[in-house]
């Protein structure tokens, strides 16, 4: 093996998950962590291997993974000085709806995986913390019941399955319990996540009764699909989804609707055109897709392309840093997926609303250190690409 060849592999294997999984000093109690990652490592040694996997997971060489992360390098801060800090807004306002803050709990599958508290626990943290809240279709508590523990309705994410029957009901079951907002993710064609089968093998538990293999079987674990003929669907998201699936959202429900997974300009004037209400920047946190190319760095031609509708971004952030970063880039919100989820495995609903408050006050020190005194003064002005 060549010098550069042993040099690659030691750099592959000091950024894999797998490495990660096994360092699992850190933190024994909720208020001694102090950055979201302290989280990460009270969950790599509270959960089984293969549930840690499908969360750190990305696909194949898990280039989108890293890069995720190395991207927010791309981009440094301009410091203002002199400016009167003592008092910060936060607030975003979407679709009418006013948040404290513009850090939103993005859709994350089978919580209950986590913690017994699963998505209640992270809808009761929303709720303290006045937070954004979005559901998976593959949650593992219904929406029903997480609309009451937010005390409002969360934005419901779709998987529309490849049956029009089942898409439709879906639909139909989220208006009916209030939700206003439909997120349809459109990045979910196939991936093929290596470090999640690689630590599912070192799982010696017995799994078959909560997981099985795709199909009706797979369906049914999920309480979204309970009372449907699942006969017919045998993925979560059809492969031959067009343009012309906002259409048929468009004949069903009066909900917004936003896609989640647009990553380039064409794709957004595409979006626009055909009336989308809004959109969330995303690689699925590198578990979709092996691009190499990040969130943060194809935000700015989105947002360009977007023609003033609401831009979110995910996928990497961890630091106060990284979410001022986005919104000086345009996004007006910023979401966060395995940090909550970290949160959620190591304190149930206090470690969600403990990771949501250490980001917050990363993001407030920012903004004191930038001179920006609300959401809405940060701009492209505060930023130098490298």
């Amino acid at each position: 093996m060549t010098t550069i060849s042993r040099r690659r592999l030691l750099q592959f294997v000091a950024a894999s998950p797998l490495l990660a999984y096994a360092q699992v000093s850190g933190p024994s109690k909720l208020e001694e962590a102090l950055d979201v990652f302290d989280f990460e490592t009270i969950a790599k040694r509270t959960l089984p291997p293969a549930h840690f996997g499908y969360l750190a997971t990305g696909t194949d060489d898990e280039a989108t993974l890293r890069a995720n992360r190395e991207a927010f390098g791309h981009y440094q801060l301009r410091m203002r000085r002199l400016v009167n800090v003592t008092k910060l807004d936060l607030s975003v306002t979407l679709f009418g709806k006013t948040y404290d803050t513009p850090i939103a709990l993005a859709p994350v599958g089978s919580l209950r995986a986590f913690s017994p508290e699963a998505e209640g626990g992270a809808a009761r943290a929303a709720k303290v913390t006045r937070t954004l809240q979005m559901l998976s279709t593959t949650g593992s508590t219904a929406v029903e019941a997480v609309n009451e523990a937010r005390g409002e309705p969360v934005w419901y994410q779709l998987y529309p399955t490849d049956d029009w029957n089942v898409a439709r009901a879906l639909v139909s079951r989220a208006q009916k319990a209030g939700c206003t907002v439909l997120v349809l993710t459109v990045d979910n064609v196939g991936n093929n996540r290596l470090t999640q089968q690689r630590l599912t093998r070192q799982d010696d538990r017995q799994c078959v009764s909560c997981h099985a293999m795709p199909g009706p079987r797979y369906f049914t674990a999920r309480p979204m699909f309970a009372g449907l003929d699942l006969s017919r669907a045998t993925r979560l998201s059809p492969l031959d989804m067009d343009w012309s699936m906002i259409d048929r959202l468009r004949d069903i429900t009066t909900m917004k609707i936003v896609l989640k997974g647009i990553v380039t300009r064409e794709d957004a004037e595409m979006a626009k055109a055909r009336g989308v209400d809004g959109l969330v920047v995303s690689n699925h946190g590198g578990r979709s897709e092996d691009s190499g190319r990040a969130s943060i760095d194809c935000l700015r031609e989105v947002v360009q392309a977007a023609g003033g509708m609401p831009v979110l971004v995910d996928s990497g952030f961890r630091r106060g840093s990284d979410i001022f970063k986005a919104l000086a880039l345009g996004a007006t919100a910023v979401c966060i997926g395995r940090p909550y989820v970290w949160g959620l495995a190591a304190f149930g609903q206090g470690g969600v609303e403990q990771v949501l408050t250490i980001l917050r006050r990363e993001l407030e020190l920012v903004m004191r250190q930038a001179g920006t005194t609300s959401v809405s003064r940060i701009d492209e002005k505060y930023i130098v690409e490298r």
